[in-house]
């Protein structure tokens, strides 16, 4: 038997607490009581009580009977008497009701209370059955005339009043949520934000579709795939980096607005904005272009916003105010300004390059002029967009699958959303030309073939979709997870639940 940690962040497997706790179940069980039993049930959940009984005085008692439950997250015990705060689990309103039970020697019997101080644990779910009172000091409770053990926990909770240490909190979210008033109040806030997404998208007229995640061919985006292998085809495949090109296929097939909030997988680099797969909203519709979907993406965060609080958000960079009309800024015009000349998509390459050495950016040497210009409004420009921005007019290379600018040759019908010095969305006019998507796909692939990882590889049955017809659209893309990150503050690894995490050891 190993030694009791004293490190509050470890949850040993083999800890004398655990050993200890075993014991107890195997005691429960060889004296003929359930440690889990499966017929117990509640007449009132602790929110419940607190709504119907909230308005007791102290000292007051009513002799109105009820069954609850929860989990024991704080015990105390005395002589003739024991205390206990019980937890409810979480719900979108709430963070989980808590409840003071209490055991008297007069109310349960001796061998009952023996049997709690015995057998009980912080951890633990009981189950009571008491009149709701409210106690000398005005703490509303049941006093319970009988206990059960509902579900023994055989591993010690963290110390409650110690926080625990990000990695650890990450590894086990569980515990995190059971602990940690703050992580339940992000997993709600997810929720009302993606609800939020959902039921605006639903107002204006979207259908909500779903389309594979094992694809044959990858695209929608510059992206590294993860590569898998299906047993039944005996053939390669992918895990999708993108949802567009299936729900443009929807729209050939006469859907007039749709779109899909799901799992992306990208074969890239971990950090503090970055994850292996994350959430992503695509949204299209017919008879639009990019500035009806930046409306639409404008009124999406809003009302993200509003479903978890205010529109002011702070943030380590400033305040940021959701209100108003958000700005527009293009991508030459503002990098000139900020380097202090003019360029254009004709700037040469190797100009570009010295640009960048003069501020000192490291850069992939291998890159052409239209993704090092990129490259240099990302380190330059873009940290200093607080507010929110639509930076729009990018270099052709930026967006394969968007039309080419109407006026302006080498840029592209597209924009990207600036918020806090990060990007959170994008958006564009839609290519919808088979012919010209057919080159550039055609290109995309042969890049493909020349060693890019992040080439997309030509997808003969998207193009022969277009050529079936489809109107004139705008898409978007938001990334969800870099919207929780800002309306609650917190990184990437916060605010998805269990995120992947290189293993231990």
């Amino acid at each position: 038997m190993s030694r009791v940690t004293d490190d509050p962040n470890q949850l040993p497997s083999d800890s004398e607490q655990t050993a200890i706790r075993k014991e107890k179940r195997e005691r429960l069980l060889t004296s003929g009581v359930e440690a889990y039993p499966a017929d117990l049930t509640r007449t009132h959940t602790l929110r419940e009580i607190r709504a119907g009984w909230g308005h007791l005085e102290a000292g007051e008692e009513t002799q109105d009977e009820v069954t609850t439950g929860g989990r024991i997250v704080f015990v105390r015990n005395t002589g003739k008497l024991a205390f206990a705060t019980l937890q409810d689990g979480f719900t979108p309103d709430d963070n989980g009701e808590r409840l003071q039970v209490m055991l008297s020697l007069a109310e349960v019997g001796e061998e009952s209370l023996a049997a709690w101080k015995a057998d009980v644990d912080l951890g633990d779910f009981v189950w009571v059955r008491g009149r709701v009172i409210a106690s000398k000091r005005g703490e509303l409770s049941v006093m319970a005339s009988e206990w059960k053990m509902a579900a023994k926990s055989l591993r010690p909770l963290p110390v409650m009043h110690k926080d625990l240490s990000e990695e650890a909190r990450v590894r086990r979210r569980y515990v995190d949520l059971i602990v940690r008033d703050e992580a339940r109040d992000i997993l709600r806030k997810r929720s009302a934000i993606t609800r939020a997404v959902r039921d605006s998208l639903y107002d204006k007229g979207f259908l909500e579709v779903e389309t594979p995640i094992l694809q044959l061919v990858h695209g929608g985006a510059a992206a590294r795939p993860f590569e898998t292998h299906i047993n039944a085809f005996d053939i390669g495949m992918s895990l999708r980096i993108a949802l567009e090109l299936h729900l443009k296929r929807t729209m050939v097939g006469g859907a007039d607005r749709v779109f899909e909030m799901g799992r992306v997988f990208r074969n890239e680099g971990i950090d503090s904005s970055h994850s292996a797969e994350f959430t992503m909203l695509e949204a299209y519709m017919a008879w639009g272009d990019q500035t009806t979907v930046a409306r639409l993406i404008q009124d999406i965060i809003v009302a993200s916003a509003d479903a978890v609080g205010s529109r002011v958000v702070d943030s380590p960079k400033g305040e940021i105010n959701l209100d108003g009309e958000w700005a527009w800024v293009s991508v030459f015009p503002a990098l000139s300004a900020k380097v202090g000349e003019e360029l254009t998509v004709e700037t040469p390459l190797e100009r570009l390059k010295a640009i960048a050495a003069e501020h000192e950016l490291e850069y992939d040497p291998k890159l052409g002029a239209d993704k090092l210009i990129m490259k240099l409004f990302e380190d330059l420009v873009e940290p200093d967009l607080i507010q929110p921005t639509f930076v729009y007019d990018y270099p052709s290379i930026a967006q394969p699958l968007a039309r080419p600018h109407r006026t302006q040759p080498g840029k592209v019908e597209a924009w990207d959303l600036i918020i806090g010095g990060m990007e959170r969305g994008t958006g564009f006019t839609e290519l919808v030309d088979p012919v010209v998507q057919r080159d550039v796909l055609v290109a995309q692939s042969l890049q493909a073939a020349a060693g890019d990882p992040e080439a997309m590889q030509f997808d003969s049955d998207f193009i022969e979709a277009l050529e079936f017809g489809v109107p004139p659209m705008g898409g978007l893309g938001l990334g969800i997870d870099r919207l929780i990150m800002l309306l609650t503050g917190v990184g990437i690894r916060e605010t998805i639940l269990y995120p992947l995490l290189r293993p231990q050891g």
